[in-house]
């Protein structure tokens, strides 16, 4: 009895070791969270409970910054619609895209290794850089785009001055910088398995029916993960209305982080800043919840009893 139970102590003893050695190596990744993450996190929710201008002591105020920005604030409904259309047009522009791109770059083509890295560049280049670049495109009379639409005899279009067309025109600037998700598309279809599409082929399928039986269900835990990457980006989007619009025309493009912004740099309003926040904090919390929810309905795991 004791001779079956020594291996069994042994392996014990191994996997306790084993777990020491992984938590010690975890503990870097653990104080990082509660040092840059949940800490400064609270640190947010407690100034949102004040008055504090960052000048004088803070002076506690309760829920009264809540209450106002739900109220009172002439901004926050434009600021939430903004936040939350940019996101959805970025976010599906960026996923169609991206996947589009990165199944051409994964096939067999002269220079591949040279236009992987032309679509890549965009995410790379500083950010002020672009948007001026792309305010030059825009311009409303001697801008690239305006000048092709007069070529063709159409009327010129205010892109970014315009209430109706700016959202779509910041909007399709963050699908072009979205490089990084090429990227990441193109790893995940090299590890597509090919025996798949062999033998799919040799049954007779199609290119499209290849697609969408095949690479859709095999790249769905990366499409998962990009969507969310995307999704917690284009949430926080504020480079855009600095750099181009101001928030502007209008509130049309008053994102939400344009609003903490403003309260907390021009107005010096640091409480109502970070109830601001906090507020795009819960919203982000939201979309990845049930976003984290619904994933298992539909992605692909190979070995999964249920599928």
């Amino acid at each position: 009895m004791e001779t079956f139970n020594k291996p069994q102590q042994r392996r014990s003893r191994f996997l306790s070791s084993e777990a020491r050695v992984a938590y010690i190596c975890l503990i870097p990744a653990i104080l990082g969270l509660i040092f840059l993450t949940y800490l400064p996190l609270l640190g947010v929710l407690g100034i949102s409970l004040t008055n504090w201008t960052g000048l004088k002591n803070p002076e506690f105020v309760g829920f009264s910054n809540y209450i106002t920005l739900f109220t009172t604030d002439p901004y926050i409904k434009d600021s939430i619609i903004a936040t939350l259309y940019f996101a959805f047009l970025s976010v599906a522009g960026s996923m169609i895209y991206s996947l589009f791109i990165a199944m051409l770059l994964n096939r067999k083509i002269p220079g591949r290794g040279f236009f992987r890295a032309v679509f890549y560049v965009p995410f790379v280049l500083p950010a002020a850089a672009i948007y001026v670049g792309w305010s030059w495109l825009y311009e409303a009379n001697f801008g690239f785009f305006n000048y092709l639409l007069s070529e063709i005899g159409l009327n010129k279009v205010l892109f970014i001055a315009d209430s109706n067309y700016v959202i779509p025109s910041l909007s399709l600037i963050a699908v072009w910088l979205s490089g990084n998700l090429i990227v990441i598309f193109l790893a995940g279809l090299q590890s597509v398995p090919s025996v798949y599409h062999e033998a799919a082929e040799m049954d007779g399928a199609n290119g499209w029916n290849r697609f969408l039986h095949i690479t859709l269900p095999c790249m769905t835990p990366i499409i998962f993960y990009n969507l969310l990457l995307s999704l917690i980006a284009n949430l926080q989007v504020v480079t855009p209305a600095l750099a181009l619009t101001n928030g502007g025309p209008g509130n049309s493009s008053r994102f939400m982080t344009y609003l903490m912004y403003d309260q907390a740099f021009v107005n010096y309003k640091l409480g109502y800043a970070c109830a601001t926040t906090f507020i795009i904090f819960a919203i982000l919390a939201a979309f990845t919840a049930v976003l984290f929810k619904t994933s298992k309905r539909w992605i692909f795991s190979e070995g999964d009893d249920d599928k």
